[in-house]
């Protein structure tokens, strides 16, 4: 712009002496001015390259035109004829710096024009740096320092540095940086290209950099990064995320306090195709004794570096059909050692085939904020985020983390016992390693892979303090507990989560499971004692699962089906063996007065059984309502066989048994022993009423009892005798007039053998299997089978086993399966003519 010998811009100059008023923002007319041999072009054009709706002109010499190109020793006058001209237009002032004919202008680069002579538009300086390979050239930052950016990103300000190198006639992109960052500088050869873009709306004066000349450095550029605390910084590799220049090499400084550490992780990478060489990232570390190290870009990065230190990226000859991309993506952090950082503690997998052990961040969310990282190191150089330890092998790891609460442990083993005549019977206690436990970092899971034989074993899981099974009703509050669940392919079966403390004494499962150890709260170091498990594999059996609960005589026993959320498993059977103590009598109540289930084929039952009083009750699930509370005397059985349900009709029942003392009653008491001395008197009559008889009838006296004749069915071996296995409760005798065998005799001398509907004794189950269903022919309602139920009032039941009558038995009789017959299809049956 022209100015007067005073320094006053001519053109403004003569606007006041004319005396004319001044012209609104945007239409005010604007003049640029460049000298000779200056090096400057400026370019006004449209920011988009389509026209708007509404146009907007530049007027030059009263032409509307779109784009005004001024070079150097010219000047032109101009206005635009709208008065938001920043919406529309940019500016671009470019200078060209020829190092290779002459001297270079080192020192700190001005902004020429300044931003004061030009239109407020947005506005970008370029300046653009030749040079000869063999020199160098060091673009200098004031403060603050840049903060590299990646694609997508902008900088809050709106000002941005975009850098450029040259390999030839190649330009490559070295970065996009904004303000307020680490990078102080960059060091380049054959030149540079700088760019600086300015909002139309910041009024800035300087460019914030310098030119120094350097020499060579051999390389594609060389980065210089500061750190003076704690902090991070992002960094890329040239023409990220493009592929980085074939067989080049670039360089990253950092300059880091010694009392401070520093860690590198890889965000994102990708390798291309080598014919020659190997692409590599490699370290200069103070105090290695390897300089340089080298890693691939696959390898565990280096961590709990202190001091300065370099890293450089070398790219490869890359194979011309498929050549691939390079590129690099990585965080340099940097925070102060804590204590843990200098304690080493040993894994010992040495002994292990089965376990790995993993130490990851826990899942937080982290606000916009610095937030120290926390790694883990193997050997106190190796340093990651998270770490797995394999078995077979001993393993060193310190920890450099302001806080270890963000880390956390997870580790699994597997158990598997494939041949049948090894494993029966064998068993292994699930506890947590004490390597494990004297690491400084929360044990999350740790969770142990049960495999046995199919169909030929199955799994018993006895805990070392009975469990409690989590309910809604009646929530863990442990700082520990165990989560069960089948780990069979194509089996959802979650049998519940558990914690100590309950009533359960073991559980059952019958296929491939998992067991996982969760801890919930730090305490749990405090009550490391309290865990274990021991898992037996025990002979197989057909139910999902089993568990054997004694009741606690001060609290509810809440229990639930497995599956709670989605419902019991189709055709699929659970059992519940539950204690009654002596002096006890159980109180039985469901949640429901319905099940809910809707079968779409087979049906659903529920069956409640006592052993030793041989009562059995089975309701079908799906038509009838559940039962009232009930009380039990005598262990008993609950035992829950699901049908084939209807999607959103699935069976789920929560139950609980509650306990309380037995009381006695005496005038039942007296009752009973006057019913006593009536019977007694009756059967004196009838005994002075046969002698009477056998006066009359001379036939020879012939009696049917036969002590020695043992009428219950064998049952099977192994099994404790008890009263039920002998004779001595067992009687043929039905009528009181038919005892003797002389009335029974016909004309002839022979004996009249009469129809007797004799007693059959119980032949299911005694307490060491559950209960099983009887065959379902068809959809028709279920019978019930019921003994009478005593009040909980009532007295006490004497040692002898009352006679009770179970659903009768078709067929032969043997050993009660455990099995659940939900569908018994009855093929065709052959007779003979």
């Amino acid at each position: 712009m022209a100015r007067s010998a005073c320094g006053f811009p001519v053109a403004l100059l003569g606007a006041l002496l004319l005396g004319t008023a001044r012209l609104p923002h945007g239409t005010e007319a604007s003049e640029i001015s460049l000298p000779h041999g200056s090096g400057v072009t400026v370019r006004i054009r449209l920011a988009s390259p389509a026209l708007p709706v509404k146009p907007c002109y530049i007027i030059l010499s009263r032409q509307h035109i779109t784009e005004l190109l001024i070079k150097p020793g010219e000047r032109k006058s101009f206005t635009f004829s709208c008065i938001n001209p920043e919406k529309y237009f940019v500016l671009e002032i470019e200078k060209s710096i020829d190092c290779m004919s002459g001297p270079c202008p080192f020192g700190e680069v001005r902004l020429q024009p300044s931003t004061s002579e030009l239109p407020t538009l947005n506005r970008t300086f370029i300046w653009d740096v030749r040079a000869h390979k063999s020199i160098g050239l060091e673009l200098q930052f004031s403060a603050p320092r840049l903060r590299q950016i990646g694609p997508g990103e902008r900088c809050a300000d709106g000002v941005t540095y975009s850098i450029s190198g040259r390999i030839d006639a190649t330009e490559v992109r070295i970065g996009t940086f904004c303000s307020n960052g680490t990078v102080s500088r960059i060091k380049m050869q054959e030149g540079v290209k700088m760019a600086l873009h300015l909002p139309w709306n910041i009024p800035r004066n300087v460019s914030g950099f310098s030119i120094a000349n350097r020499s060579s450095i051999k390389r594609l550029c060389i980065i210089e990064s500061v750190f003076e605390g704690e902090g991070s910084a992002t960094l890329m590799s040239a023409n990220y995320p493009g592929g980085f220049p074939e067989d080049e090499l670039m360089t990253w400084q950092f300059v880091v306090p010694e009392h401070l550490r520093a860690s590198v992780s890889f965000l994102n990478f990708n390798v291309s195709n080598c014919e020659r060489k190997e692409e590599r990232v490699e370290y200069y570390i103070p105090g290695s004794t390897t300089n340089p190290e080298v890693f691939r870009l696959e390898d565990q990065q280096p961590g709990n570096m202190a001091g300065n230190f370099n890293l450089s990226l070398q790219g490869c000859d890359q194979d011309a059909q498929s050549p691939g991309i390079l590129r690099l993506q990585f965080q340099v952090l940097v925070q102060r050692p804590q204590n843990e950082s200098s304690k080493t503690y040993v894994v010992d997998l040495s002994q292990e085939r089965t376990m790995s052990l993993t130490i990851e961040p826990r899942p937080v969310k982290h606000g916009r904020r610095f937030v120290p990282g926390c790694f883990v190191c193997l050997e106190s150089r190796t340093c990651s985020t998270n770490v797995t330890l394999t078995a077979g092998s001993k393993h060193k790891i310190s920890f450099l983390c302001d806080d270890l609460t963000r880390l956390w442990v997870n580790a699994e083993k597997t158990l598997s016992c494939l041949d049948y005549y090894y494993c029966y019977r064998k068993s292994f206690h699930l506890q947590v390693p004490k390597d494990i436990l004297q690491l400084p970092v929360q044990l999350h899971d740790f969770s142990w892979k049960l495999l046995v034989p199919k169909d030929r074993l199955g799994l018993m899981l006895v805990p070392g303090q009975k469990l409690q099974q989590h309910t809604r009703e009646r929530a863990c509050n442990t700082s520990f507990g165990y989560v069960i669940a089948s780990t069979t392919p194509g089996q959802d079966l979650y049998f519940g989560s558990f914690c100590p403390g309950g009533s359960i004494e073991k559980i059952q499962v019958k296929q491939n499971s998992s067991v996982t150890l969760r801890t919930y709260a730090p305490s749990f170091q405090q009550e490391v004692s309290r865990q274990g498990l021991t898992v037996s594999f025990i002979p197989y059996f057909k139910e999902e699962g089993i568990f054997t609960v004694t009741p606690d005589t001060k609290n509810k026993v809440y229990l639930r089906t497995p599956n709670w959320d989605r419902g019991l498993p189709a055709l699929s059977s659970v059992s519940w063996n539950i204690s009654v103590p002596s002096n006890q009598v159980a109180c039985l109540t469901f949640f429901k007065e319905r099940s809910g289930v809707v079968c779409q084929t087979g049906r659903a039952y529920m069956i409640i059984q006592e052993p030793q009083t041989r009562a059995e009750e089975i309701f079908s699930l799906e038509e009838e309502v559940l039962p009232k509370p009930r009380f039990h005397r005598h262990n008993f059985w609950v035992n829950i066989s699901n049908c084939s349900p209807m999607n959103g009709k699935q069976l789920d029942l929560l139950f609980w048994v509650t306990l309380t003392p037995r009381t006695v009653d005496l005038a039942v008491i007296i009752g009973a022993a006057g019913g006593g001395a009536l019977l007694l008197f009756a059967l004196g009559l009838t005994i002075c009423f046969v002698k009477k008889k056998k006066k009359v009838n001379k036939g020879p006296a012939v009696g049917i009892y036969n002590g020695n004749v043992n009428t219950q069915i064998p049952q099977t071996q192994n099994f404790q005798k008890r009263r039920k296995d002998n004779d001595s409760h067992v009687y043929a005798v039905i009528d009181d007039t038919m005892v003797y065998g002389h009335l029974l005799q016909d004309s002839g001398g022979s004996f009249i053998q009469p129809e007797v509907d004799t007693y059959r004794p119980f032949q299911g189950a005694m307490g060491d299997c559950p209960p099983s269903p009887p065959p379902i022919f068809s959809r028709t309602p279920t019978a019930k089978f019921t003994a009478d139920e005593p009040a909980p009032s009532s007295p006490p039941e004497s040692e002898s086993e009352p006679y009770t009558f179970s659903h009768p038995n078709q067929g032969e009789v043997g050993v009660r399966e455990t099995d659940i017959p939900l569908l018994n299809i009855q093929g065709p049956v052959e007779t003979e003519e």
